[in-house]
């Protein structure tokens, strides 16, 4: 009879565990700042009695997918070492030097390092510093790039090349997507520790240049996770469905959700540097590979540019020509 018991205990309780609903995983911990110390976007402007637009919809994100609750904040000092604990991923909508003193900033990235955190920034993260005597050079390290100009202002018309179509945080942008937004170019960015996902497309009218320009990217920090788009100037932005869908994702990813590639992937950002310059050029594409350097060559060009050496053009073209004629053998 024990026997009998026991058995039937056993076929009970494999019954109520197959019947059972899965087990859902706690929603995502999301702490967002919107902090501006230096310019103020419109997306981060907050009304005398509400929040701002982008505020709005990191809420309305987090509603609608279930993935992830969000704390807002416009003031880095509610970011302490030990609060840290009280989230998952953190994103950033920021400017100028942010009131983190280096202490804390050394807790920020030893938690994402380890893997208990992640990072998402967007736009004007890439005009973010840090307030303490080399958070610049630190933040930008930490990021991938900072802010060196904005040929494409609010409005300009372009296209998004997308380097991985298939990316699971780039695929709702198809290849060649026409759209309008604020573009930044950057400066201390370092292809081989990157994953760019989107780049300008520069064979797009109205305004081309003949280096490449990097959009989205990923990247490890350790055991953590960071991704940063351009994307997200303007309300409208925030309010297009494909953003919030790679917002999304993105926070879904840097929390540990969604798995994706994340290695370095500087063959393609090579060739996008060669793509760009040839289609700015108005050259035929080069029949065989190009030479060692030249891409590097080709994105130093932008430290050239006429426009950050007083109008003096020189240097410029006698670069752009020894790259024509590279490219024409």
């Amino acid at each position: 009879m024990t026997r009998l018991l026991t058995f039937v205990l056993v076929i009970f309780c494999l019954g109520a565990c197959v019947g059972a609903p899965p087990v859902q995983e706690p929603s995502l911990r999301v702490f967002y700042l919107s902090q501006s110390v230096g310019f103020v976007h419109e997306t981060a402007r907050r009304p005398a009695d509400g929040l701002s637009s982008s505020e709005l919809a990191l809420q309305e994100m987090a509603r609608d997918s279930g993935a992830f609750t969000v704390e807002l904040s416009q003031d880095a000092r509610d970011l302490t070492a030990a609060r840290l604990a009280d989230f998952d991923v953190l994103v950033f909508s920021t400017t100028g030097a942010l009131p983190i003193d280096r202490e804390t900033w050394a807790a920020i990235v030893s938690w994402i390092d380890s893997g208990r955190g992640g990072f998402v920034g967007v736009h004007s993260a890439a005009d973010t510093a840090l307030d303490f005597e080399g958070g610049e050079e630190a933040w930008t390290a930490f990021l991938g790039g900072r802010f060196d100009g904005h040929p494409w202002t609010q409005g300009t018309p372009i296209r998004l090349s997308n380097l991985e179509p298939s990316h699971p945080l780039a695929a709702m942008w198809p290849d060649g997507t026409p759209y309008a937004e604020e573009i930044y170019q950057y400066a201390g960015f370092v292809p081989d520790r990157l994953r760019v996902l989107q780049t300008l497309d520069m064979t797009a009218e109205p305004l081309r240049r003949p280096y490449p320009v990097p959009v989205t990217w990923v990247r490890r920090i350790g055991q953590g996770r960071l991704f940063y788009t351009n994307l997200g100037h303007t309300p409208s932005t925030w309010d297009d469905p494909r953003f919030r869908d790679q917002i999304v994702d993105a926070i879904r990813w840097t929390g540990g959700r969604l798995e994706a590639p994340a290695a370095p992937n500087p063959d393609a950002q090579r060739a996008a540097a060669i793509t760009a310059f040839v289609a700015a050029e108005g050259l035929d594409p080069p029949s065989g590979a190009a030479a060692p350097g030249l891409s590097e060559e080709i994105r130093s060009l932008q430290s050239l540019h006429p426009d950050k050496h007083d109008g003096d053009a020189s240097a410029w073209d006698a670069a752009r020509a020894r790259l024509r004629a590279a490219l024409s053998k």
